[in-house]
């Protein structure tokens, strides 16, 4: 089973554009980065800029409408993600449990679709989907 472990950090809304954690910080994460590797369950791992530097594209009446960061009526936003394959959901807690994060931050914990989760129909429409992701 593939999980997304979602890191939640309160106050990232609001961060400057450019804004870049301590290197203490990092450090400290990169140590938990390599047991999630050593582990052998870590699939991908990545920080995310912050909300001012990026765009929400919505749609009205099947228009899209491109709003540029920061987005102010938002109140919780992804500072970064990690992807695992473990074998259950009580796995994946168990990894997130043991992230270093800090009293501001929440991570949040979602298992990823496959194809064989979706009833027989969708995945006949949903044939070719595996030779679109990246390997």
């Amino acid at each position: 089973m593939r999980f997304m472990l979602l890191m939640i950090p309160k106050g990232y809304e609001s961060a400057a554009p450019g804004a870049m954690p301590e290197a203490a910080a990092v450090e400290v994460m990169m140590e938990y980065n390599r047991k999630l590797q050593e582990a052998g369950i870590l699939m991908s791992c990545e920080g995310l800029h912050p909300p001012s530097m990026g765009a929400r594209v919505s749609f009205s009446a099947g228009k899209p409408l491109v709003t540029d960061g920061p987005f102010t009526e938002t109140k919780e936003v992804l500072g970064g993600f990690w992807m695992i394959k473990v074998n259950s959901k009580a796995e994946a807690i168990h990894w997130a449990s043991l992230c270093p994060a800090g009293d501001n931050e929440v991570i949040e914990v979602r298992q990823i679709q496959d194809m064989e989760d979706f009833p027989e129909d969708i995945q006949q429409i949903a044939a070719d989907f595996a030779s679109m992701q990246s390997s």
